[in-house]
């Protein structure tokens, strides 16, 4: 079940901002306003959707008064049920031309969204910020995050996805015509959900592309490198499984 503060714009939005959060009441404040002072900057349309994932702090009253504000900022309030569930949820609710999905805790400066888009990026279907690529820059990182990063990504190439350097970065640009039907198919709710949605892409024969991003690391992260590594890796065995039985249907 879910419910939002208020309607779609009319027409629909050049671009809409994605953020899920879940008890981010302590930045989702900071994160709204820099994401407004730099769209405001743009001369396309857009409006900002944060997904609230059950959240049990003040995120839906933040995000509400923005709202009240400035109505381009929406709030889809949901019933508790991980970051690929809250996803979903803003995913199918968006209405952009692009829909352009951003961590809340802005690890990438919202200023390099103009590198998923055009002129940038022209022929896509879904655009994947990379922090591996030639440009691509970490900042700040731990070297034992990073390796144990790497190690997962290195499964997931070899199970699931070849070729893709990084899944797992949380800032991606979908275009809103493929939205219904790759979101539609989605059936896991947990930080694997990324490499679930580039497995269907390729399925359904989405062109994907990667875009060399600046990555800060941020010490509030809630990613647990051992214990989200490990729950990780079961989900890709559930992808396997599911695509084996034919669970994935494509529209």
């Amino acid at each position: 079940m879910s419910t939002t503060n208020s309607t779609r714009p009319e027409p629909a939005p050049f671009l809409s901002v994605v953020i899920p959060a879940f008890n981010e009441g302590g930045r989702i404040a900071d994160t709204l306003q820099k994401a407004i002072d730099y769209l405001g900057t743009q001369e396309y349309t857009w409006d900002v959707l944060v997904v609230d994932d059950g959240s049990t702090d003040d995120t839906a009253q933040v995000v509400g008064e923005f709202s009240v504000a400035d109505p381009r900022v929406r709030l889809l309030s949901v019933a508790h049920g991980g970051k690929g569930w809250a996803v979903r949820h803003g995913m199918l609710q968006a209405g952009g031309e692009f829909r352009f999905l951003c961590d809340a805790d802005l690890s990438m400066p919202i200023e390099q969204a103009s590198r998923y888009l055009p002129p940038a990026q022209e022929e896509y279907d879904i655009a994947i910020g990379s922090r591996e690529i030639p440009g691509a820059r970490r900042v700040g990182e731990p070297s034992r995050r990073h390796l144990m990063g790497r190690v997962f990504n290195g499964l997931v190439r070899l199970a699931a996805l070849p070729g893709i350097s990084d899944t797992q970065c949380g800032f991606k640009c979908f275009r809103g015509s493929v939205v219904e039907g790759l979101f539609g198919s989605q059936m896991l709710s947990g930080f694997a959900f990324d490499v679930e949605l580039l497995f269907l892409a390729r399925r359904q024969s989405l062109s994907i592309v990667e875009v060399p991003i600046d990555w800060y690391y941020r010490s509030l992260s809630r990613v647990r490198p051992f214990r989200d590594s490990l729950a990780m890796a079961l989900d890709i065995i559930k992808i396997r499984w599911n695509h084996l039985l034919g669970r994935y249907r494509r529209r």
